[in-house]
């Protein structure tokens, strides 16, 4: 009786170190009270109850029912997993619910998908490029220049209303334009010129289609200013900015101005229309 009474206070003992679920066993309490009868039932009272852990109850369980269950176990106050092997369970068969197309030989129906699959792509990549290409051609039509500009892209300019040796100025893109009427003195004058002595080499038959005519884009070369028409040594355009000096056919011939005056496209649709751009 004593020895029994030493086992229950050991096991009381260590019962709060064990991590596991709080629940008594009744299978181990009541033989116990059965044989002792009140003396028992009063020690058991004043003991605390025996705190079971999960691994121990499935024991005590697997023991009365007569079945060994396998467990393993990590650690003092880990978890524990318990894992059953179910090899026999039945699975229904959903073939009658399959559809006609995944019947047969699993080769022919996984070629089926693909092919279905590569359809499915090809029918999309299509109007997606459509939509791409709509979307480009919208934004590239969105940055190009406007109705208002493109009216002004060309510009049309009576000549005989120009008299002999003027310069007259035009709007044109934005820029100005000169056009020099020139007399047969500046024109024998520019041609007699050597371009193996200019800055920027070129001859006047290069840069005007009519001698007595010479269409220019008034904007230095150097940084950009608008020069002024019939001043300057050489009796041509010249820009106080910087002081460069442009001849009558537009050429770079003292100051710091790298490059001649631009020459626009032009053309003449008769011999009293001058068409520029």
């Amino acid at each position: 009786m004593v020895l029994k009474m030493n086992v229950l206070t050991r096991v009381a003992g260590i019962g709060p170190y064990l991590c596991a679920t709080t629940h008594l066993s009744p299978a181990a309490t009541i033989p116990i009270i059965s044989e002792f009868g009140r003396v028992t039932e009063k020690i058991v009272s004043d003991v605390r109850p025996v705190v079971q852990t999960q691994s121990s109850l499935e024991k005590i369980f697997a023991k009365q029912m007569g079945v060994v269950v396998p467990c393993a176990t990590m650690g003092l106050n880990s978890g524990m997993q318990i894992r059953l092997a179910h090899t026999d369970i039945q699975f229904p068969d959903f073939g009658p619910y399959r559809h006609k197309t995944e019947k047969g030989d699993p080769e022919t129906i996984s070629a089926n998908r693909k092919a279905f699959t590569y359809m499915l792509v090809a029918a999309g990549a299509v109007p997606t490029t459509y939509v791409a290409k709509t979307i480009v051609h919208e934004l590239i039509a969105s940055m190009s220049a406007s109705a208002d500009v493109l009216a002004l892209a060309k510009i049309e300019v009576k000549l005989d209303q120009i008299p002999e040796g003027k310069s007259v100025t035009f709007k044109w893109r934005g820029k100005p334009l000169f056009i020099r009427h020139r007399t047969a003195e500046e024109i024998a004058r520019e041609q007699s010129v050597e371009p193996s002595t200019l800055r920027h080499a070129q001859h006047d038959s290069e840069r005007v289609q009519k001698p007595e005519w010479l269409v220019l884009l008034g904007v230095c070369t150097h940084l950009g200013c608008v020069p002024i028409a019939n001043q300057g040594d050489f009796g041509g355009y010249y820009c106080p900015c910087h002081g460069s000096h442009y001849d009558a056919s537009g050429r770079i011939r003292k100051g710091p101005a790298p490059l001649n005056l631009e020459v626009p496209e032009y053309s003449f649709t008769d011999d009293s229309t001058l068409l520029v751009g």
